[in-house]
């Protein structure tokens, strides 16, 4: 991971009720994570600056009003401290997700760029929800130091203004106080909120074998791909691949 602190500047500063979306980051849907960035950096090309961030936590109440009114939000990763689990890393299936939600309760298609995928499997089954941010950023997505996070300097926006809770994997926070540089975390990836900033997934299908061979060839950081490759690729992978569909294996390896 690249140290950035000297020739970057700080992505926010302790601004009393600036808000800010913190996700915490790990390898999900059977990708490493830097496989995942590298992949939401062809995501971004592709889209003009913007990708999507799969996350499985529901947004906060707020989040529609704050992207009907375009309240600047920064939205900022941090590395989890913990182990991915294994569910993670090796999932049983794997879904691609589709459509989402936007701010307004309309459903839309994903921007023709963005590949979102998660694990399959939840406590009571198949999983039925799957929840994503809308970011965009005008520089290179790549892990890094950006400084440090104190979770200790905000709460979650709302009422109650909660502290930020173990569990909770995404937030979205408002600065209450002043953050301490050798704070626990560290800003290892930074973009804006951008659109309906949080939404809801709807409409998956399973990534079979052919398509998670095909993802795999582009996780690789010595193979140079193309905006119009990866969309071709995405086209594909989000295609409903059940018999007599006719997305067959040779279509996606010839990309």
């Amino acid at each position: 991971m690249k140290n950035a602190a000297a020739r970057s500047p700080r992505l926010i500063d302790a601004v009393e009720d600036k808000i800010v979306c913190w996700s915490r980051m790990q390898s999900e849907g059977g990708q490493r994570l830097e496989e995942i960035v590298l992949r939401k950096e062809y995501e971004r090309q592709a889209n003009g600056g913007i990708f999507c961030w799969g996350v499985g936590n529901a947004p906060n109440r707020c989040t529609p009003s704050l992207a009907r009114s375009r309240t600047d939000v920064d939205v900022v990763f941090s590395v989890m401290k913990s182990r991915p689990k294994l569910a993670d890393v090796s999932p049983s299936f794997t879904l691609i997700w589709r459509r989402f939600i936007d701010c307004d309760g309309i459903e839309q298609q994903l921007p023709a760029g963005s590949l979102v995928t998660s694990k399959g499997e939840a406590r009571s089954g198949t999983k039925s929800s799957h929840f994503a941010l809308f970011c965009k950023s005008s520089h290179r997505l790549e892990l890094s130091d950006y400084g440090s996070f104190d979770p200790s300097a905000f709460r979650n926006v709302g009422p109650s203004g909660g502290a930020i809770g173990s569990s909770q994997v995404t937030a979205l926070v408002r600065c209450t106080g002043r953050m301490q540089s050798d704070a626990q975390y560290r800003i290892n990836l930074r973009a804006k909120l951008h659109g309906s900033y949080w939404v809801k997934l709807v409409d998956p299908i399973p990534m079979d074998l052919t398509k998670q061979r095909s993802l795999a060839l582009f996780g690789s950081s010595e193979h140079i791909v193309s905006v119009a490759q990866w969309l071709d690729l995405v086209s594909l992978l989000r295609e409903d691949s059940t018999p007599g569909l006719g997305v067959s294996e040779k279509q996606l390896f010839l990309l």
